[in-house]
């Protein structure tokens, strides 16, 4: 009976095939109709979050018309919420604008596993979430550019990365252990 040299634990068990493949911290992709299964539905799900984003960003505010001012600083929008009387309408702005990025950090890395990484996550939200903006700013009547939105739906997108989408994504896009 062969015993490997690596650590007290290997001392305890032999080291057979069978030991290994039981092993539970190696990671195994999920079978083939779930990992299918799973990107549909994280298929579904960001076509329904692009939905409600353009119901949400590209829907004219005529009323609001006057009021709406570009916004190329940062922080500038954050500090007017903070400014406001009511608590709540600064909650509902900045609060409603991280729930926004929310959805990238969980179904980006799921729907493309090329996206996978903090980095590419966040860059491709900023990218997207910079485009909506300008859309908002040049076509939409009662809407602007707004710099600090940008921020904050990217901020999102950490948050939803790092506490579901990274997890979602390594479990439906396992890497094959190396032979």
């Amino acid at each position: 009976m062969a015993r490997a040299a690596s650590g007290p634990r290997s001392l305890l068990r032999p080291r057979t095939a069978k030991a290994a493949e039981a092993d539970p911290r190696e990671r195994r992709p999920l079978a083939l109709v779930l990992r299918l299964l799973a990107m549909v539905c994280a298929f579904a799900f960001m076509v329904a979050f692009a939905v409600v984003l353009a119901r949400l960003t590209l829907h004219p505010s005529p009323a609001s018309e006057a009021l709406t001012h570009t916004n190329m600083r940062p922080g500038r929008s954050l500090q007017a919420y903070l400014d406001q009387p009511a608590l709540r309408d600064a909650v509902k702005q900045i609060g409603g604008n991280i729930a926004l990025g929310v959805p990238f950090g969980v179904l980006v890395p799921v729907v493309a596993p090329r996206t996978r990484g903090l980095l590419r996550v966040l860059l491709l939200t900023a990218v997207v979430m910079l485009l909506v903006e300008f859309a908002q700013g040049a076509l939409v009547t009662g809407r602007a550019f707004d710099i600090d939105d940008v921020i904050l739906n990217t901020t999102g997108a950490l948050v939803g990365y790092l506490l579901l989408g990274r997890r979602m994504s390594r479990a439906v896009h396992a890497r094959r252990p190396r032979t």
